[in-house]
């Protein structure tokens, strides 16, 4: 089976082996670290750095970038908010380190700004939806995930129904991928997130992650993210400053699944874990993998 690669502009991510994606929220509001790198009102970018560099330093393969929090709740930001907050970011960590950046937005002009400014993924939770975001999507040449959501930020939580959550998700997948490939896009760039707490509730995440076999045989490389996150909570009964092992052992969890499911049916496809906990989440990867290499 051929290694997956996405090509990242001028940057090559080879997928094939589970990689980890950094968080970095540039928000004063996201619902696990937000504010965490502001001093008063303003972005700490000393602060901000010195972050990024810990966490490439722990094993992180990208750092993705957000400026509008989407916890459940949450209020969208404006356009002039969402670029104050990213672009000074996604400029000083492409000036400073040899690393991959993904912009983690929604909004036309913050992707083109940031695809101009170096960005390497468009990483948006709403699938290219909002105005002019599929054109600009298109327009960057970068690889794209989308996301399914149910509803928006603000309302996903409220009483979120399915029929059939796993056929929901992969059917609406599936039709912003052909919109995406009518657009332009390459559907080789084109990766998957099945949205878990996005719109779902714990029965919802759990269903789809006994489905994720389902999810591997598209084709697509995944990016999955479960850490801190209320189903971790609930799972464990624990508040969000308890969920550390919860969110590396689900992620653990997801990678075995979505291996073992590549090896058995020779799909070439790759996958991205989304954590706040890098160190913990490579160390964890680590183990497993060279375990599983003394055993070959």
């Amino acid at each position: 089976m051929t290694a997956r690669t996405l090509t990242c502009g001028n940057k090559i991510l080879d997928l094939s082996r589970p990689v980890v994606m950094g968080i970095l929220n540039v928000t004063p509001d996201s619902f696990s670290d937000g504010g965490q790198l502001y001093a008063g009102e303003s972005i700490d970018l000393d602060k901000t750095l010195h972050t990024v560099e810990s966490m490439l330093r722990d094993g992180a393969d990208i750092i993705d970038i957000g400026g509008e929090s989407t916890r459940p709740g949450a209020s969208p930001v404006s356009v002039q908010q969402e670029l104050d907050r990213v672009m000074p970011v996604l400029q000083a960590v492409n000036s400073r380190f040899d690393t991959l950046v993904s912009v983690d937005t929604s909004t036309a002009q913050v992707i083109t700004e940031a695809s101009q400014s170096g960005a390497h993924l468009i990483n948006d939770v709403r699938a290219l939806q909002r105005e002019g975001a599929l054109q600009a999507a298109a327009a960057s040449g970068l690889p794209v995930c989308l996301m399914h959501m149910q509803n928006q930020p603000d309302t996903m939580q409220t009483n979120p129904v399915y029929s059939d959550v796993v056929g929901e998700v992969l059917a609406f997948l599936y039709q912003r991928k052909q919109v995406c490939v009518d657009a332009g896009i390459d559907s080789e760039q084109i990766l998957f997130d099945p949205g878990f707490g996005f719109g779902k509730t714990l029965q919802h995440n759990l269903v789809l992650n006994s489905a994720l076999d389902r999810f591997v045989d598209t084709g697509h490389s995944l990016l999955l993210g479960v850490s801190r996150k209320s189903m971790i909570g609930q799972l464990l009964d624990s508040n969000i400053d308890n969920r550390l092992i919860g969110s590396v052992t689900m992620a653990l969890l997801m990678a075995q699944s979505v291996v073992r499911r590549q090896d058995q049916s020779e799909i070439n496809s790759g996958l991205i874990l989304r954590v706040h906990d890098v160190l913990e989440t490579v160390q964890a990867l680590t183990i497993w993998r060279k375990i599983n290499e003394f055993g070959e």
